[in-house]
């Protein structure tokens, strides 16, 4: 138990300071690269808390597919020296900016505070397996197989119809 903690510690370090890192860069690159430590961590905090397919669909999704497309359009746009060069249109935002962080903040304490959290239920409160593929597979593919058939078959459309619209004619 006590390892966990300090795993789960460790880990949620990892998550805050990758993102304040993402949000501090300069270089837009360095910027996603740092995004995509933070969801691997976001991952093996999942993990920890024994939400398997969770942390699965994390990397597979954000740390796979939506990374590779923000690198791709950041490398594209050739960003690098772009965002030093802009001017400040708004100036009355870089006072609003920490303002609406303090109201965050206050925010945050205030539920804390508040004991929403005491209504989170206890790990032996949870059903058996919860948090890993199995039930999610039994409900995908005997409740929900119809949508789940259908949303194939619009990928599947989808696809082909982007290589039909980008086959060059002759």
């Amino acid at each position: 138990m006590i390892a966990e903690l300090v795993i789960f510690i460790i880990l949620g370090i990892v998550a805050v300071s990758s993102a304040f890192a993402v949000i501090l860069s300069k270089n837009p690159v360095y910027a996603v690269l740092f995004l995509v430590i933070n969801f691997f961590a976001l991952a093996m905090l999942y993990l920890v808390l024994s939400a398997q397919f969770v942390a699965f669909i994390q990397i597979l999704v954000y740390a796979g597919a939506i990374m590779v497309l923000f690198l791709f359009v950041v490398m594209l746009l050739n960003l690098t020296g772009a965002i030093e060069s802009l001017q400040d249109k708004l100036p009355a935002q870089r006072w609003l900016a920490p303002a609406l962080g303090m109201v965050l903040l206050v925010e945050i304490a205030v539920v804390f505070l508040s004991g929403f959290f005491a209504q989170v239920p206890e790990a032996s409160e949870l059903p058996e397996g919860f948090g890993t593929s199995a039930p999610v597979g039994m409900l995908l593919f005997s409740r929900y197989v119809l949508p789940f058939e259908v949303t194939s078959a619009v990928l599947l459309i989808a696809m082909v119809g982007s290589i039909v619209l980008a086959k060059r004619r002759p």
